[in-house]
């Protein structure tokens, strides 16, 4: 584990990383992989912080994806700072970071998507939404940085709760070698979920916003009751008293991603996407069923600066 704070070194490019990799196995240590679009806040680091605590080496990559954006805009307004990314990264731990330029990701004639469908076609896959290019994008390039890196464990956090059961899928239906780990969503004091896009927010929409935990946490309450369908309509009015446009506010069985009405055995995933001043944001928790109770999972949920 690295316990130092030594800058990472940077690797701009696939023959680079390919060789980093190669001199890791030549070591026989074990290399833990957090895939990030930098912009780093608490949640990238405790990914960061969990991969060094398990594994001997880490690397982070740092790549804005272009191709798993929707609009031009969009991907032009996402933040960058990787500076300070950088020095982030040399505390939580990391040993190398992978940086590179999108011709590199992208060459000329690149042709190739991968595709996971069934859970993709939802939530943020659902035409009204991102749509299925979205995850199209994400897991084409976590399938390139799965090849390129292979990692003993990649560590996701639980906020794009979504886009873990995708890549978990790919990893298992195409026979990746590494173990996706899923940790909790680390929130601000007030509850709002960390996200890169929170620093876009204007002080007022960001005030707004802590409105999204609220709604989930009344249709946690409502739904511990026994009925989760007026949890749901509880969550929308509080969000619609906010002014807030609703994306989607749905609950999902937590595996098959079908819509559920009631509460059973199976946990399900309470998620939320909505735009607040222009930036879209999501979050969820996810509710367990044991036939006669409510468990709500988001305890294991983190705050910022909590100790681990």
């Amino acid at each position: 584990m690295n316990e130092s704070a030594l800058a990472p070194k940077v690797v701009r490019t696939r023959a680079g990383m390919a060789a980093e990799r190669e001199l890791a196995r030549a070591d026989g240590v074990s290399v833990g992989f957090v895939p990030t679009m930098g912009f780093l806040h608490e949640g990238h680091l405790s990914l960061a912080r969990e991969a060094s605590r398990r594994c001997d080496r880490v690397v982070m990559s740092i790549f804005v994806n272009p191709i798993q954006f929707g609009s031009a805009s969009d991907l032009d307004s996402y933040p960058r700072d990787e500076g300070r990314d950088l020095e982030l990264a040399a505390l939580a731990g990391v040993d190398t970071v992978y940086a590179p330029s999108v011709e590199d990701v992208y060459p000329e004639g690149f042709a190739t998507r991968v595709a996971v469908s069934g859970i993709t076609e939802v939530l943020c896959g659902d035409p009204n939404s991102r749509g299925q290019a979205h995850f199209e994008g994400v897991t084409t390039i976590v399938a390139k940085l799965f090849n390129l890196i292979d990692p003993d464990l990649s560590f996701f956090g639980a906020k794009d709760a979504q886009q873990a059961a995708v890549v978990r899928r790919m990893v298992r239906d195409l026979d990746f070698r590494t173990e996706v780990v899923v940790m909790p969503t680390v929130r601000e004091a007030d509850g709002l979920a960390m996200s890169s896009r929170n620093a876009r927010l204007e002080p007022a929409d960001r005030e707004r916003a802590l409105a999204l935990y609220r709604a989930l946490c009344e249709i946690r309450d409502v739904a511990t009751d026994g009925d989760l369908g007026a949890g749901l309509a509880g969550g929308r009015n509080l969000l619609e008293g906010e002014g807030i446009e609703i994306e989607y506010l749905e609950a999902r069985d937590f595996d098959s991603f079908e819509t559920v009405e009631d509460l059973g055995e199976r946990p399900v995933l309470v998620a939320v996407a909505a735009e607040i001043g222009g930036v879209r944001l999501i979050d969820n928790i996810v509710l367990e069923g044991d036939g006669e109770a409510i468990k709500d999972q988001t305890g294991g949920q983190v705050a910022a600066g909590e100790a681990r």
